[in-house]
């Protein structure tokens, strides 16, 4: 599914650093073209996403053999760099480098990344919101695990804030929701919880760290954050080729 949607804004991309980047802007006297994958997980897609970026910009400047490029791949220290370097293409034509941490603090130098793709990651909360944790909050999430399909606007509301104090960044592609999958996921915790094999009180106290923002949401975060501007938004409704009818089983 990953895949899809980064072919679903494969044109998308393309337009934008056919019509934005700009390297004569860019350089001075390196002639290196930074790109970071925020969230890049281990693999094959991470490959195809910033194989087509470098294309991409080969393309627009014409093979420039005088171009070099350095792609850093991002993600949490618990990622399997391992793996994902042993599967490194053998005929990719950039240099690369792993960058462990977290996307939600500071990951690089000042003025030192071109382009900065994150593809179906930025969902992920740096943590999931206290209040949801208190018993004694409004927003304790008592029989659920995500604020999804939750009638409590407390919830919702403590959610929402942690993604605005998360959301200081730049941001390409985001999913919109995986509600089904959440409440499947959750229904079978509590048949757990039923038949004795898991403690209610761990059940209760745990909650997906995710928020899918609307394209409201995302307007309101960047406008606050003053450092970007939004050249284009756009909603992609994706249906996959992967499977017509999702059931349990099948996620």
């Amino acid at each position: 599914m990953q895949k899809e949607v980064l072919d679903s804004a494969k044109d998308m991309l393309r337009d934008a650093i056919i019509q934005n980047l700009d390297i004569k802007i860019m350089f001075s006297s390196s002639n290196i073209l930074h790109i970071a994958d925020l969230g890049c997980s281990i693999g094959p897609n991470t490959f195809i996403a910033m194989q087509h970026v470098v294309q991409v910009l080969k393309e627009k400047y014409h093979n420039n053999n005088i171009l070099e490029f350095q792609v850093f791949f991002n993600d949490h220290v618990t990622n399997d760099f391992n793996t994902l370097f042993r599967s490194l293409p053998i005929d990719r034509s950039y240099y690369a480098f792993g960058v462990p941490g977290t996307f939600h603090g500071r990951l690089f130098p000042s003025r030192s990344i071109h382009f900065a793709h994150c593809s179906t990651a930025i969902h992920w909360l740096s943590k999931c919101p206290e209040e949801l944790l208190d018993e004694k909050s409004p927003a304790w999430n008592k029989g659920l695990i995500h604020y999804a399909g939750t009638s409590n606007v407390e919830v919702f509301n403590a959610y929402v804030a942690q993604f605005e104090k998360d959301m200081e960044m730049m941001v390409i592609i985001s999913p919109q929701s995986i509600e089904r999958l959440v409440k499947f996921f959750g229904s079978c915790l509590i048949d757990l919880v039923n038949e004795g094999m898991l403690d209610e009180s761990l059940f209760d106290s745990f909650n997906l760290p995710m928020y899918f923002p609307s394209p409201e949401d995302m307007t309101k975060v960047v406008e606050k954050n003053d450092c970007f501007s939004i050249e284009i938004m756009e909603l992609i409704y994706l249906k996959s080729k992967l499977v017509e009818e999702t059931d349990a089983k099948t996620l």
